[in-house]
This record gives C-alpha cells, structure tokens and sequence, in this order.
C-alpha cells in the first residue's frame, strides 16, 4: 500500500490546489452495465433517479432520495458519501463557489475571503467525513484486498478536502487529505486496475503537480509525489469513458484542466458535450459561456451568456438558477468587448440578485463603479465603491474601492 509522505507547510499551501478541482466534480447520472467494477450500490435505480435531481442542481431534492438510499444502506460507505458530495456541492453553490471561473487561475489561493457556512452544515460534513473513513477502516481491517473501501475512503477524504480549502482556507490540512484520496485510488486500482472511477483522483494530482513550478516539483518528487500533465489528462479520459461514479466527473475535470493550460478549444469541445447532455443543468450552460470568451470570441460568448439569461426565463427550465454568475461573467465580457455602459448595467444586475453572496455583491460593486468612472459619471461611481467598502466580499476589494474612492478609476 502507498502511504502519504510529509511534505513542508509551503509545499503543502501550494498543493492545496490539487483538492480543490475535486469542487467542481459531479457523480455520474448513468449506470454502467452489471460487469462494472464498482459498488453493487452505484448501479441502483434509485441511486440513477437521485442522480438525475442533483444534475438538475435540485439538491434538496437529490439529499432526501439519498438519505432513503443510506437508511437502506447504513453499512454501504457509498450511501453516506453521496449525502457528503450533496451537502458540499450545495452549500458551495450557496456561497456562489461552483463558477469555474474563480479557480482559472491560482489567485483563489491568497483570497481573503470569508465564507460563512452554517454550523450544522459544518458539523454534518465532519460527522459524514468521519463515518466514512470509520467505516471503511474496519471494512479494510476485516479485507485488505477491499477496492470499493479504499475507493470510498478516497472519495470521502476529496470532497472533504475540497470544503475544507475553499471554506476555511486549510491548506495543510486539505493538502494531506488530497495526499490521502490518492493514496487510497491507487490502492483501489493495484487491487482492481480496472476500477476506472480510481483514476480520477489519480488524474487530477498528476496533472495538477506537473503544472507546479520546477522548483517545487523537484521538492515534491523528494517525497514520492510525482506528476505528468498528458498522464493525468489520459487517466480522466479512460475515467471519462469507463467510470460509474466519476465519468461526468472526470469530464468536468478535463475541462477544467484544458482551460487552465489554455487549450480553450478542447474544454469547450468536452463543455459543449456536457451542456448538450445535461441542458437543464444552469452550471454547465454557464461554463460553455465562460469557456466561449475565455478561446476569444467575445461577441459568441454574450450570445451564450444571453441564451442562458433567456433560458432561465422559461418556468422550471433550471432549478435555483444563481443568475448573479451569469451577470457577472456577461459583463465582464462586454468590458473586453469595450461595451462599457452594458458592462456596468450588468455589474448592477449581477449584485442586485437576491441570493448574490456578499462575495460577489462586493466585487460586482467595484467593478460597476470602475465602469461608471470610465462612463465620467462619478456621482455614481462613488455610490458603487462605498458600497464596495461597506464589509463582506474580501479586504482586497475593500481596498481596491476605497483607492477609487480617492482617486477616479483610469485603466480598463
């Protein structure tokens, strides 16, 4: 079995990115035929129906059918890991956190933002986080040769890792959770190798550890941790193809990965596949836009952004569409696109939506008050910038409005 190597508190910050890409990653809505290697578990109907719910962001929905499943399935770690994956992926879509676009680049990492989740949310994710990994514990103790333990200890260790990064900034702590999850899929996958959903974790560190600086990878290799960008890219491909659990996951994660290394034409090709498949999914439309100005073809991309504004006109096309995202990306666009008074307008929209996080609100504001400058209406641009610096959001935006408070923005 491969153990977890320590490694220093600044290797581990660094890394703390490689969890964090588990945020985005869905389960998968099919099942795979009866010969899958998997839990037995994964390929119920009654898991696929509870799928369905979750792809159409009806996470309340998706959370009680999977309670069921686990109150039927109490000694099945897979049950008490899908309520996990549901209780994290709603939450942070609650705190605006599933737009892709926050994790394109690594400034996410120095963020100073602050990210208020529920106490019991909090501790019902610990609880699971904990059972899990007891569980699959005594289920290893009782049967080394267990894939579906360790792939479920992995799995839990990921989504845990995820929340605790992006909710509490723990880059230690989530580093060696990360650390973990691989551990545990390649050990699922010397017992099993062909239990395609392993892979994925695999995948993402390969990749995520190549894309270091060289120094840093050179530190990292020191304690057996290793990377390759095409590997970890092939691995979430043949989990894409064969996966049960992870195979709209991987897909995701691929995207994800190409955008990052700005192959935008690839993601966008494995996006537009997704959004096709998945049309009621508000998330997946949202992401073909930002990938569409992301390649360059900004006046593209406002047409999808608008399409899914229209879209979610239409009652009961997405569920719980946070339409500040879209808003936001749209006008962010139009600003690229030199359209400035829309770009303010829809700045304005993106902060004005009743379940914006104050996050976001905060950046909205500054921005739109950096158009309103540029537009020479200065009366409203202060107006924006005070609300910009007014608390919520992130110090750093507190800062940047305060400055044009001061001094009028100039660039663009």
């Amino acid at each position: 079995m491969m153990h977890t190597h320590p490694a220093t508190p600044s290797i581990l910050r660094r890394m703390a990115a490689l969890p964090l890409l588990l945020v985005f990653l869905l389960p998968s809505l099919f099942a795979q035929p009866a010969t899958a290697h998997t839990n037995p578990l994964n390929l119920t109907p009654e898991v696929r129906e509870a799928h369905v719910l979750f792809y159409n962001l009806d996470y309340d929905g998706a959370l009680s059918r999977f309670e069921a499943i686990q109150r039927a399935n109490p000694q099945n770690p897979m049950a008490s890991n899908y309520i996990l994956f549901t209780l994290v992926f709603r939450e942070l879509y609650h705190q605006d956190l599933l737009d892709t676009t926050y994790y394109a680049h690594n400034s996410f990492l120095s963020s100073k933002r602050d990210v208020p989740v529920p106490q019991a949310t909090r501790d019902r994710i610990e609880q699971l986080t904990n059972s899990v990994i007891d569980m699959c514990d005594q289920q290893i103790k009782a049967n080394p040769n267990n894939a579906d333990a360790y792939f479920a200890r992995g799995y839990a260790r990921g989504m845990h890792s995820a929340f605790i990064t992006l909710v509490d900034h723990s880059y230690v702590a989530a580093a060696r959770q990360g650390f973990a999850s691989r551990s545990d899929s390649e050990e699922a996958l010397r017992i099993d190798p062909n239990y395609a959903d392993a892979k994925m974790a695999v995948g993402i560190q390969q990749f995520a550890v190549a894309s270091l600086p060289r120094f840093l990878r050179i530190m990292i290799g020191i304690t057996g941790v290793t990377g390759n960008k095409e590997k970890g890219l092939d691995l979430l491909r043949q989990c894409a193809a064969q996966g049960v659990v992870n195979r709209v996951e991987c897909r995701t994660a691929l995207s994800l990965f190409l955008r990052h290394d700005a192959r935008y034409a690839e993601a966008l090709t494995v996006q537009r596949g997704l959004a096709q498949e998945f049309p009621h999914d508000y998330l997946f439309q949202l992401e073909e836009a930002n990938l569409t100005k992301d390649k360059g073809e900004g006046l593209a991309a406002i047409a999808v952004y608008k399409r899914v504004l229209d879209d979610a006109r239409k009652p009961g096309y997405f569920i719980d569409a946070r339409l500040q995202m879209t808003y936001f990306g749209l006008a962010d666009t139009q600003r690229g696109q030199n359209m400035i008074a829309d770009a303010a307008q829809n700045y304005l929209n993106a902060a004005s939506q009743p379940k914006c996080s104050d996050w976001l609100k905060r950046r909205a504001q500054l921005n739109a008050g950096q158009m309103f400058d540029l537009l020479r209406q200065r009366d409203k641009a202060v107006e924006q910038y005070k609300l910009a610096s007014a608390g919520g959001g992130d110090q750093s935006q507190a800062d940047a409005a305060r400055k044009y408070l001061r001094t009028p923005y100039v660039g663009k």
